[in-house]
């Protein structure tokens, strides 16, 4: 009897205990929503990031085997150079997209240049080989962006909806940006003269 009299006379405490705790599972519980969705795009941004690390690392093959077999700089190999050289040196994101998009139409034009003028050079073995590395290297990161876009959408969806997107600006969750391809990037690349020497 003594039990059924604390449990009636404390009716209130313990339901106020229990929506307390309740919602105390809640906030903890979508934080960490929040925290895993965030470092999932990180996580997907980093595998961006390591396939054009991986690009910018095989450019200085290609452009050794060119120039040797061409036997001069051409501007197409310049651009490509100058193209990798921001790409190391960006801090943000979209730098690193933005320079990391024009490495891949430099190794496109410089390929599309090769196989008109330098028929010879496309029997070359490491240049079959740096373009087949390339041309993957060049799918993979299609392939990661596409994910780090997905990745971009969950979170934004997570922290929009109702009544997530209160704790979301409460915990300090902002809207990320999805990726955008600038204006005429889709257009084939014109880098260099057109020719090779």
């Amino acid at each position: 009897m003594a039990k059924d009299s604390f449990i009636s006379r404390n009716k209130t405490l313990i339901i106020v205990g229990v929506v307390v705790l309740i919602l105390l599972f809640y906030f903890v519980g979508r934080y960490n929503t929040f925290i895993t969705l965030d470092q999932n795009v990180n996580g997907k941004w980093s595998e961006v990031e390591n396939q054009y690390q991986r690009q910018a690392d095989l450019i200085p093959n290609l452009v050794s085997v060119v120039s040797s077999s061409v036997s001069v700089e051409t501007d197409f190999v310049k651009e490509i150079v100058e193209a990798r050289t921001e790409w190391l040196s960006a801090s943000s994101e979209l730098q690193k997209d933005t320079a990391g998009v024009q490495m891949n139409n430099g190794i496109t034009a410089l390929v599309s240049a090769v196989a008109e003028n330098y028929p010879i050079l496309q029997a070359n073995k490491q240049y079959i080989a740096l373009t087949d590395e390339l041309a993957g290297t060049q799918n993979r990161i299609t392939t990661a962006r596409g994910r780090y876009i997905e990745a971009i959408q969950l979170y934004n969806i997570a922290i929009k909806r109702f009544p997530s997107n209160l704790l979301a600006g409460l915990y300090g969750f902002d809207e990320k940006e999805y990726y955008q391809a600038e204006e005429g990037s889709l257009d084939t690349p014109k880098l260099g003269t057109g020719q090779l020497p």
